[in-house]
């Protein structure tokens, strides 16, 4: 039995991320020896019967309908806020001023000036010793913090391209009803926060580099769709019909961009290109980046997320590129799973957020991505649809 200090921990949502933290919060202190105890205190949700419900299953000890509730128990130390980007910047703030940590799913918020007053507060708060952190899960892919560590160990040289991509494909029916994430006023926007968030997020962590000006185009494929109430999860994978009342979207579908990188410390800038859909018929999660730099390359794709490839121009310049199965001991995070060629799941990357999140509260440090890092991630968003709306004239972040 642990006898580290507990952490206790208050959750508001419980649908897909909901059930993921929670997976990872029961997860992470039986696979790695944490500083403090995570415990599953309270569960927040606005339907009494869906949040009990859900509590039971998840593992929750105690359940709210208020998320106002959790922040006057003296039982609970840090607030996961897993609830649609419109309600991040009231619940984070409130709490960071009631003395509770917070965990803040991405994007930050829905807008730039909301972000900025998440990060007011946030280093307002860790003057005080209470911290935030906004949680980009795949950067605790093990594959991606290797590539992250072979550029930050020199093996790339000087980086010059920058490819990213997110592609989905539940949005393609014109039937799949209605779900928050199309409407802007709860979602903030659509394809390019809900999943170009992440790939914006990878790209700048990976490379060292932060995006400092892009020409964008957005694009929405279908205006209406059948209105079926809130779905749990992604939503959008039924079809409801198409004699259903329809309600309008009000986000993009797509997104495309090109960047241009600050360099960093140490290079000139890179340049990049970003796509994201949920309109790639085939493709269900395909997360991929490439970095081409002066003396190597690396690519991943999450659909095959224990895979890192490599080439080295000066290992064998005709041979192409190598797969690295990133499940070795000395990778990260592998080596408190499972034996060498047992790969890991999309769940894992949740539990080494919580990983690298406690282990930093233990130590009375800044989680990373702070606040801050995910203030510069929204700017870049705000950026691409400034763009977009100005006829893809560039725009700087």
């Amino acid at each position: 039995m642990t006898t580290a200090k507990p952490l206790r921990v208050g959750m508001v949502g419980y649908a897909f991320m909901g059930a993921a933290h929670s997976h990872a919060w029961r997860t992470a202190p039986r696979f790695f020896d944490l500083p403090l105890d995570p415990r599953l205190t309270a569960l927040c949700g606005r339907n009494d019967d869906g949040v009990r419900a859900a509590a039971g299953k998840l593992g929750w000890g105690s359940v709210e309908t208020d998320w106002r509730r959790l922040l006057e128990r003296d039982d609970i130390d840090l607030i996961d806020i897993c609830t649609p980007g419109n309600t991040h910047a009231e619940i984070a703030i409130a709490a960071l001023e009631a003395g509770k940590h917070v965990l803040c799913e991405k994007p930050l918020a829905n807008s730039v000036e909301e972000a900025e007053r998440m990060t007011e507060a946030a280093q307002a708060a860790a003057e005080r010793g209470v911290f935030s952190m906004c949680g980009f899960s795949y950067r605790r892919t093990p594959a991606l913090a290797l590539a992250k560590r072979m550029v930050e160990e020199g093996r790339l040289g000087n980086i010059r391209h920058v490819r990213a991509q997110y592609l989905q494909d539940w949005l393609s029916d014109e039937n799949a009803p209605m779900t928050w994430r199309l409407d802007k006023s709860k979602s903030g926007s659509g394809s390019l926060g809900d999943i170009g968030a992440h790939s914006i997020d990878a790209a700048q962590w990976v490379t060292g580099q932060q995006i400092t000006g892009v020409s964008a185009l957005l694009e929405t494929f279908v205006h209406e769709r059948p209105l079926a109430g809130d779905l749990v999860g992604l939503g959008g994978h039924g079809d409801v019909g198409a004699d259903a009342p329809r309600g309008t979207v009000t986000v993009d579908d797509a997104a495309i961009f090109t960047a241009r990188f600050d360099g960093g410390a140490t290079s000139a800038g890179a340049v990049g290109v970003f796509e994201a859909t949920r309109f790639a018929l085939g493709r269900k999660n395909a997360m991929r980046l490439e970095v081409n730099g002066t003396k190597a390359s690396l690519a991943f794709d999450f659909e095959e997320m224990n895979v890192l490839s490599f080439y080295d121009a000066a290992e064998s310049p005709d041979a192409g590129f190598r797969r690295i199965f990133v499940t070795e001991p000395e990778h990260p995070y592998a080596g408190n799973w499972w034996p060498t060629g047992h790969g890991l799941g999309y769940e894992h990357g949740f539990t080494h957020q919580v990983v690298d999140l406690v282990t930093a509260l233990g130590a009375g440090a800044q989680p990373s991505p702070s606040f801050a890092d995910a203030l510069q991630v929204q700017k870049v968003l705000a950026a691409v649809e400034g763009s977009a709306a100005e006829s893809s004239r560039w725009q700087k972040v």
